[in-house]
Order: structure tokens, then sequence, then C-alpha cells
């Protein structure tokens, strides 16, 4: 009995200690703000460039890329938070990440103004997402990291990217749509 306690005792542990252990993020700047997103969401990181445009899609939506034969759109986040649309830049590259929507799986690309680094942030860091006083909508954040003296905001990318919101922006300007909707 005892030795069945001590197990009991040592899976508690351990999962406290999952849960206390530090988070990996990607850390990246967009519109004079630090961004960060958990390493786990991120694919790759790759160089801004042969973009296709999309026609009647919404500003944020800045086009497609063939990543390896798949066509991934790409999000220009800055446009997406409802900023000015990001200016092509030297250090302006293409962050790839997965999001899982209904068991579905969706590559996203998201156009920043550069990449930093990647960083570990304890939870004791991590801070709840304000109520208001962020450029964004709070639901977009997952909190807000403090490093080295300095927040950065710790996107929920699930919130920030999600497929079937896009989707649902992209058909609203579609003209087609748009006079379906009104009939």
């Amino acid at each position: 009995m005892g030795q069945l306690v001590q197990r009991q005792s040592g899976a508690a542990d351990a999962a406290l200690a999952a849960t206390a252990a530090p988070q990996q993020y990607l850390t990246f700047s967009l519109a004079g703000e630090m961004f960060a997103v958990a390493i786990l969401n991120v694919k790759e990181i790759i160089e801004f460039g042969n973009l296709t445009e999309i026609p009647m899609t919404p500003p944020f939506i800045r086009g497609v890329i063939n990543l390896r034969g798949a066509v991934v759109p790409v999000i220009d986040l800055a446009s997406r938070f409802g900023g000015k649309p990001a200016s092509v830049a030297r250090r302006t590259c293409i962050v790839i990440v997965e999001l899982e929507e209904d068991d579905v799986k969706h590559d996203i690309g998201v156009m920043v103004d550069a990449v930093s680094e990647v960083l570990e942030v304890a939870r004791s860091d991590i801070e709840p997402p304000p109520a208001f006083g962020a450029r964004i909508r709070a639901d977009f954040i997952s909190g807000m990291g403090k490093i080295n003296g300095k927040f950065v905001i710790i996107l929920n990318v699930a919130k920030a990217l999600s497929a079937s919101e896009i989707a649902q922006l992209t058909k609203l300007g579609d003209p087609d749509n748009a006079s379906e909707a009104s009939a």
C-alpha cells in the first residue's frame, strides 16, 4: 500500500513539474511591438517572397505561397490586428504555424517584421491577458510574458488565426455571397 501511495505521489509531482516547467516561445516584432507564439505551433520560418495575391480577399490576407506543393495562405498580422498593412523590409519573413481546428490541421503563414529568438518563459513570468489597453483584441492574447523587464504579448494562435473566422471573412468579401445575403 505504501508503495502505491508513493507512486501516485510521484506521478502528481511529475504532473506539477510539467505544468511549472518553462515553455519555449518564438518571439518576433510587429509594428514596433514584441509578440510571441508557442514554439509547438511553429513549423518553420521562411524568407518573404513569391507571394501570389488573391483578388477579393480581406486586406489582412496577403496572398498564398507554394510550400513544397501545398498552398498556404499568408496573413498580414499587423493588418489582422486592425493596423495598417505591413511593409516589406529586409528582415520581413513568414512564420509557418500549424493550427488544428475540428481535428483538421491547417498550415498558415504569418507575415512578421522580424523574428527575434526562441526564449524559455517560466509560467510564473506570464501574467493573464489584460482586459483592455492592448492594440489587439484581448481574446487573441494568451498572456503577457515578462522578459528582461519588458512585456511580450503571447498570442493565442488558434484565436488570432482561426481558419473558420478567416474563411467567413473571405466569404464576406465575395460579391456573389454579398448579393445572396441581401436577397
